[in-house]
């Protein structure tokens, strides 16, 4: 049993409405997140994968990570992607007091610059979010997501991961994808099958703004 959703359900998003978990149906568009990175060689790997899509997307960068490979940051943000604050050295908010959540926090936004904020495994709490929004400023958005292909998960095989995007997101939805070693596997297999899913349906992808 896996303790968490592949698709949020609509009663968390309601209850937790003061975070952004999807867009409009109304756009044909999806919006690809990838967290964790950046990191030398996947990172670029995924870069390439969109570019053959002429697909945006957005980066939720890890601040230690950042300040380690700077040049595959950089390249981020040259071909016009968005990037996200995903803290200084990921953090479980449930587990971490919010004073040194939130130390963290800034210590990233040293090398992050962005009013976009997703925190690690999704968990924060209430006064957390609050010091984020006075560390990043005022009006900073806590970016949730819609679909999770559950990359990160060995448990799932790389078709389930496919399946998971393929089977859940439509127009509007937010997927998370991770530009990490542990997810590769998985990453690599489902991410070209679902560029290629769907363009094929129209959508296009956009970064958050």
């Amino acid at each position: 049993m896996h303790r968490f959703f592949i698709k949020t359900p609509w009663l968390v998003k309601r209850f937790f409405s003061h975070y952004t978990w999807n867009f409009s149906r109304n756009e044909p568009a999806v919006y690809l997140t990838f967290d964790d990175g950046p990191h030398p060689t996947i990172t670029p790997w995924v870069l390439d994968q969109l570019k053959t899509y002429n697909a945006r997307a957005t980066f939720f960068c890890v601040g230690e990570n950042v300040a380690r490979y700077t040049d595959t940051y950089n390249r981020i943000l040259a071909e016009g992607h968005a990037v996200g604050n995903h803290t200084h050295q990921h953090p479980n908010g449930w587990q971490t007091q919010t004073e040194a959540y939130i130390a963290d926090v800034k210590k990233s936004a040293d090398y992050i610059q962005s009013s976009l904020f997703r925190p690690p495994y999704g968990r924060i709490k209430k006064a957390q979010a609050a010091g984020v929004k006075k560390v990043l400023g005022a009006q900073t958005k806590i970016i949730m997501w819609d679909v999770l292909s559950c990359d990160f998960d060995p448990a799932f095989s790389k078709q389930q991961c496919l399946q998971n995007v393929v089977q859940n997101a439509g127009a509007g939805a937010i997927i998370v994808f991770h530009d990490s070693e542990k997810a590769a596997p998985n990453l690599m297999y489902a991410l070209p099958a679902v560029l290629e899913h769907l363009a094929r349906k129209k959508l296009a992808f956009k970064p958050i703004s």
